[in-house]
């Protein structure tokens, strides 16, 4: 099938690099001509694993292209995925500047049948204002369909989530349109895991209540750790424990620092402006959110515990990125704690695996290293922010002798805090 996928963002990237892999021959159209120069020697400009290996064999295979010529995608394809950012607006909603402009584009330039699918994180209502740009943009009335389809990628395991799918939404009540979208999604789709389709209202609504559901269960589990360090209990053990019951289950249970990621943070802000908007409280989340706020800044009173003078002190960061496996750092933990840190004079030396480059664009006044155990020398404690895996089996003895005083800070829970405390180390880790 002949596809537009519009936006080269993480979203657009992955699901155009994906369709070709599934022999669909793939226009992704982008203004920024640099970007699109970039991708079309086979460059990747963010990092998801695997993706740039699938994106150079799918260029030479001749399914997938890149160019800044909208209006030729438009023209040249039967669906036309709409995947450009929709940040947060001034209070907080999504900003839908960009899908409004790819929506003119599409009414300007279509002529003949599309299907136009909203793959954007955008709210309730979204298409059918998408339908109206295009109706009156367009020269003659030409039928198409606006089908809300979320996506589902997690940073990290975005090719693995488009290829082995959890499930797929598709809004829309056309037949011709359901038709389409089967197509596109009939090498993915799963005989236990089929597409759901539904109304295009509550395809829009799904995604953001999924998102919005997953902060829940991490600020209620940050707020149970809170807890757990009071009571002294092990939240580890108490998610264990919730995790077994079939009702709850054990994901996203983890305590932590605190969530990021372009996803989340942004998600649920706009559902609590939608929810205020149609006159709904949205109690719930403006909770989450402010317990997520409160916990990107837990970790300093911890530093403190073992480090009271901060001041000139070296303090060493294991991870920047939002999450392991990217180095997207939106939101990210790190960015708080660093900066809480700096206003306290201490000196700062990271390390992250992939976020290095990013945290240069964010960051002021770090010294960053290539390996982790570079970080620690004569480091007066050690924070750990982004849980790499790298970091689980380091060795300790070693981490010991590097730093000039023992004090590890883990805001993610890597260690076991009795192995850490017989190895000599003064340890805090979250709700434990």
């Amino acid at each position: 099938m002949n596809i537009a996928v519009i936006g080269t963002g993480y979203v657009g990237l992955v699901v155009g690099t994906c369709l070709s892999d599934l022999g669909n021959d793939i226009i992704c159209a982008d203004i920024n001509e640099e970007k699109v120069k970039l991708l079309n020697n086979g460059g990747v400009p963010i990092y998801e694993p695997g993706l740039e290996e699938m994106l150079k064999r799918n260029i030479k295979g001749g399914r997938i292209k890149f160019t800044s010529d909208i209006k030729t995608a438009i023209e040249k394809s039967l669906a036309i995925f709409i995947a450009v950012g929709t940040p947060p607006g001034k209070n907080y909603e999504a900003d839908l500047s960009a899908v409004k402009a790819v929506a003119k584009s599409i009414g300007e330039y279509m002529d003949d049948y599309k299907v136009i699918i909203d793959k954007s994180t955008v709210p309730v209502g979204t298409a059918d204002m998408v339908a109206k740009i295009i109706k009156d943009n367009q020269k003659d009335a030409i039928d198409f369909d606006v089908v809300s389809n979320p996506e589902f990628l997690r940073e990290g395991e975005a090719l693995g989530d488009f290829t082995n799918p959890d499930r797929i939404v598709v809004g829309t009540k056309s037949e011709k349109a359901r038709k389409v979208m089967g197509d596109i999604y009939r090498g993915v789709a799963r005989t236990d895991k089929p597409i759901l389709f539904t109304d295009v209202k509550s395809a829009e609504m799904i995604k953001y209540a999924s998102n919005a559901m997953l902060a829940t269960r991490i600020s209620f589990m940050n707020e149970v750790a809170q807890l757990c360090e009071k009571a002294g209990a092990d939240v580890k053990m108490v998610a264990k424990g919730m995790g077994l019951d079939d009702r709850i289950g054990p994901r996203f249970l983890q305590a932590g620092a605190g969530y990021g990621g372009s996803c989340f943070p942004k998600d649920v802000n706009a559902f609590f402006e939608t929810m205020k908007e149609n006159g709904v409280k949205g109690i719930i989340l403006d909770a989450v959110e402010k317990v997520n706020y409160e916990q990107k800044r837990s970790l300093l009173p911890k530093i403190k515990k073992l480090l009271p003078d901060i001041g000139g002190k070296r303090i060493a960061i294991w991870g920047l990125a939002f999450k392991p496996k990217t180095d997207d750092m939106r939101e990210a933990p790190s960015i708080v704690v660093i900066e809480q840190l700096q206003s306290e004079g201490a000196k700062i030396v990271a390390f992250d695996p992939e976020a290095e480059e990013t945290a240069k664009k964010i960051l002021k006044d770090v010294e960053y290293v290539k390996k982790p155990y570079d970080a620690l020398n004569e480091a007066d404690a050690l924070v750990i922010v982004t849980e790499w895996n790298e970091f689980r089996d380091l060795d300790k003895e070693k981490i010991k002798d590097l730093m000039k005083s023992p004090n590890i800070i883990d805001g993610r829970n890597v260690y076991e805090p009795d192995e850490m405390r017989e190895a000599g180390f003064n340890y805090i880790g979250v709700g434990r």
